[in-house]
């Protein structure tokens, strides 16, 4: 079934060099090989279908002939050894908790600044870095509710992070929908396998959310929580919608809130109602127009104020981007040696500073082998892939180089994993990525897998949905497997 499938000289999720499946996938590629390729055609469809059925979309900015698609998807799981994810879930606790401890840091004290740990202009000079909210108490003195960690493997098939996203990290509602829809057309698979349960991670993310409790909230009273979408338009707006009804909390826009000396209610037709506790998912910027941009409206006039009198607790903090830029990436490994004496459990991607001239000098003289990123930018814009590019490519990153070189950092190309994936009939091997998410109240919690991203275009690298990626279920075993 998978002839002419190649691994190369990558690392293959599935497969060995000799064509044979790894130990932890035997038993799925057993059940594989038993089907015909007239059965796994159908069944490959009847996903697809699913998907449409449901609604499940993301949105495109830009394109013509409309915006709004199905998440493409693709019916070959990612399997994890228990093992191999213990190790990764220890590792983003360990990053998550350094990254709070930094936040908090930096908003109050900021020891690490005047210890010379990190240059204080890269905070202080950093757009993301919002003075009006220092020394604001923050519930349980945490930042991150939600964090989504970006993983991918090199080609030692070592985990490495790619990128932290602390602000309003999407996709974790695919995570659960690519499961429900396995399960539905592929029940043989789950017969088999033992494999870590997603039925309750709802309910730590729900209570993860309601243990932020704002210091004025009236003692012995249940907090009124709702999410905060940017509307119908927002490419994650089937993320919010989901996540709403999941938690069971209202679903708002900022012109449903309103703000009274310094208390955020709700307008409902029974009346005003107060709100505790924001999760909301429109950016800083956007949050509160007479704190941030004055045209902003997706917001709410005196939301800023009310959180800083301890009245509501708005999550993601307000804030976060400073930690997960892509230059302040490079310093995370310090930040957990700094604040908790611990060497990185999972390393990062060796990274170049451009501001350093040296570093510079010599990225300029490499970047037709190299990738160059907008420290600000996400979802694969304004980005360099060096050994694809052309020329003329390759210059015009040149002067966005020159011109503004805080602006950008470097990696070195990693041969990233592959998994095989089918599309249009056929198997062939696409390169993936992982993003963890990470749910942090008063306990922290790290989802069982994650979403698993694959740029479904053949020897592309980029696995964004908005730049033709999709996704794939992704199984943690609870156990060693064993022969089938």
């Amino acid at each position: 079934m998978f002839e002419p499938y190649k691994t190369g000289h990558y690392y293959d999720e599935m497969l060995q060099e000799n064509g044979e499946p790894k130990e932890h996938y035997r038993q799925f590629h057993s059940v594989l090989q038993r089907l015909s390729e007239e059965e796994f055609k159908e069944k490959h469809e009847t996903a697809q279908s699913s998907f449409l059925r449901q609604g499940i979309t993301f949105t495109v900015y830009g394109e013509e002939g409309g915006t709004e698609r199905t998440m493409p998807f693709d019916c070959v799981p990612i399997i994890i050894p228990a093992d191999a994810w213990e190790t990764i879930e220890k590792g983003m606790k360990q990053r998550v908790e350094a990254l709070n401890l930094f936040l908090e840091d930096i908003y109050h004290d900021q020891h690490i600044l005047n210890d010379g740990i990190i240059p204080r202009e890269l905070v202080e000079q950093n757009p993301y870095y919002y003075k009006q909210v220092s020394g604001t108490q923050f519930p349980l003195k945490n930042h991150i509710f939600l964090a989504g960690i970006d993983l991918i493997r090199d080609e030692q098939g070592t985990y490495r992070v790619l990128e932290d996203n602390l602000r309003n990290p999407s996709g974790i509602s695919y995570v659960f929908q690519n499961r429900f829809v396995m399960r539905q057309v592929y029940p043989e698979f789950f017969s088999r396998h033992s494999l870590c349960s997603l039925e309750d991670q709802i309910t730590h993310l729900q209570s993860a959310l309601l243990s932020h409790i704002p210091s004025n909230m009236k003692k012995h009273t249940e907090p009124r929580a709702v999410l905060l979408t940017a509307g119908m338009y927002n490419s994650a707006y089937y993320d919010h919608v989901f996540l709403a009804q999941q938690m069971n909390i209202a679903l708002v826009e900022g012109r449903d809130l309103i703000v009274k000396d310094n208390v955020v209610y709700m307008k409902t037709i029974q009346g005003l109602k107060r709100v505790d506790i924001i999760y909301r998912r429109v950016d800083d910027d956007f949050l509160d127009p007479k704190a941030f941009r004055e045209d902003s409206l997706l917001g709410v006039p005196g939301l800023i104020d009310a959180y800083k009198q301890g009245n509501v607790a708005i999550l993601n903090a307000v804030g976060n981007g400073v930690a997960d830029d892509k230059a302040m990436y490079t310093y995370v490994p310090d930040m957990i040696r700094y604040y908790l004496k611990e060497e990185p459990i999972i390393q990062n991607v060796e990274t170049y500073i451009l501001s350093d001239p040296k570093q510079r000098e010599w990225v300029l003289e490499h970047l037709h082998e190299l990738v160059v990123k907008n420290v600000g930018a996400s979802g694969g814009y304004d980005m360099l892939i060096g050994p694809h590019a052309s020329e003329e490519e390759i210059e015009i990153f040149r002067s966005k180089i020159l011109e503004n070189p805080k602006q950008y950092i470097a990696q070195p190309t990693i041969k990233l994993s592959r998994a095989p994936v089918y599309q249009q009939g056929n198997f062939y091997p696409c390169h993936v990525d992982l993003r963890v998410f990470v749910m942090k109240g008063e306990e922290t919690h790290v989802l069982p897998g994650g979403l698993s991203r694959v740029a479904l275009k053949k020897g592309s690298l980029v696995v964004n949905s908005s730049q033709g990626g999709g996704g794939k279920d992704t199984w943690v075993l609870k156990e060693v497997m064993q022969h089938a």
